[in-house]
């Protein structure tokens, strides 16, 4: 059976440097594979999580050029030339970035399965914004789905970590 050279194109593997965390790599992957695939699959970045793999959760939230993106909505073809960023790369030196730290104090977390999405979009929030109020915040965060916990205890941690990195004050 002769398999159709469309497919078999689709098929092959490419072999893309990605700027990941800082660090430039080449990656093999298939042509049609997402982001997120690539991160978890082909990288070992497992800290971005599958959702909804439809754009409506935000658990796969990384940031691209240091903006918020849905990774399962992005080919890992179109990140080739820009800066990827994983919760992976927001630790370091082995010390916890503040929102990571403030999530842990705040209990933000439950099943944590969410919070890789919440504290990209956080960061990318705080990096442009560093004093948001509690509006602003809630909006920010409004692409991001949690299943576990009510998101009070997500807007205090995103607070507290804010007035820590010198922005905002903490309460509503």
């Amino acid at each position: 059976m002769t398999v159709p050279a469309e497919r078999a194109e689709r098929s092959r593997t490419v072999l893309r440097p990605l700027s990941v965390n800082g660090e430039t790599r080449d990656v093999a992957f298939l042509p049609h594979e997402t982001l997120l695939e690539v991160l978890r699959e082909r990288m070992g970045l497992t800290g971005t999580k599958h959702g909804c793999e439809l754009g409506e959760c935000g658990t796969c939230t990384v940031l691209v050029d240091g903006k918020p993106v849905l990774s399962c909505l992005l080919l890992g073809l179109n990140a080739v030339g820009h800066e990827v960023s994983t919760v992976e790369g927001l630790a370091c030196g082995g010390a916890l970035h503040p929102l990571q730290e403030a999530f842990v104090e705040m209990g933000a977390a439950q099943c944590g399965y969410c919070t890789p999405g919440f504290l990209m979009t956080a960061k990318a929030l705080l990096d442009g914004e560093p004093r948001p109020d509690r509006q602003r915040l809630k909006d920010a965060l409004a692409g991001n789905l949690c299943r576990c916990t009510g998101y009070l205890k997500i807007y205090e941690a995103v607070e507290l970590a804010a007035e820590r990195m010198g922005g905002a004050r903490r309460g509503p």
